[in-house]
């Protein structure tokens, strides 16, 4: 996105923007067609851009609306949730300004301006449909899953540094089914596609921009030496937790290799552009 919008000349003031500004792009294990898990934890299917009043969400926008009203420094000083802009304090809005927020009648619930709505998988259509691979780019995306095919059926691997949680997540995304009585996300959707996960992010929706059109893209062996062109999403499968990628220091040397050979592609993209 932020590619797309130095192309537009998005920004104010800034006339000289251009896509190439920016050589390469690397997505690791990133939710590039959006995640099931959303609907799981409480977003509406037939209303993706909100969330049931009723679920995990539901308590977690709940939590979020009364932190940001206290508006309690030190708290913030913690950790700031990043809806300052919405101004609910309540300095500024008193009590009935967040009973109009409960009832979502104000605040970032009221509206899609908040990132899980992104991350469903009609707010990743709406978004990819906006967004260019570009030709003079380079992309590189890493997918990762912690499911395998048994028999037939979708089932958890038993992977380093996997906790029971993780565990059952998989599980829990590996037979999820879109509602039968709603409009589907996409045309052709089908569960099975998005039945294989990394805990949090269907492997799917990793590799490249699929949906509403598919960008241009080559899989690639793990570890195998190629020499990439631009335009092209070049995607490697890794067996691993999603949160592996957060918590790297806790989970071994394969994932510092990773970072080390991501680090050095970027030193030497210059070579190609050469």
């Amino acid at each position: 996105m932020l590619q797309q919008m130095l192309a537009n000349k998005a920004f104010k003031g800034y006339s000289n923007t251009n896509a190439k500004w920016i050589a390469s792009i690397t997505s690791l294990a990133g939710v590039l067609n959006g995640s099931t898990i959303t609907y799981i934890y409480g977003m509406k299917p037939d209303e993706w851009r909100y969330a049931k009043t009723i679920s995990p969400l539901g308590l977690l926008s709940f939590v979020v609306l009364i932190y940001d009203w206290l508006d309690i420094p030190w708290l913030k000083r913690y950790y700031n949730f990043g809806f300052d802009h919405f101004h609910m304090s309540r300095k500024k809005i008193g009590f009935w300004g967040l009973v109009d927020c409960l009832l979502g009648n104000a605040g970032p619930f009221a509206s899609s301006d908040w990132v899980i709505p992104d991350v469903t998988i009609q707010g990743s259509t709406q978004i990819n449909s906006q967004v260019t691979t570009f030709a003079d780019t380079y992309y590189f995306s890493y997918a990762s899953k912690a499911t395998k095919q048994v028999k037939g059926k979708v089932v958890p691997k038993i992977l380093q540094s996997g906790d029971a949680w993780l565990h059952f997540q998989t599980r829990w995304m590996s037979k999820w089914h879109y509602p039968t009585h709603i409009q589907l996300p996409y045309k052709d959707y089908r569960d099975e596609d998005w039945w294989d996960n990394d805990s949090q992010l269907n492997t799917i929706s990793m590799t490249h921009p699929r949906f509403p059109s598919e960008h241009s893209h080559c899989f690639v062996a793990n570890g195998y030496e190629f020499q990439p062109k631009p335009g092209v999403w070049y995607c490697e499968m890794l067996d691993a937790y999603h949160n592996q990628f957060v918590l790297s220091i806790k989970t071994g040397c394969h994932i510092h290799k990773l970072y080390d050979t991501i680090s050095n592609r970027g030193r030497n993209l210059n070579i190609y552009t050469n």
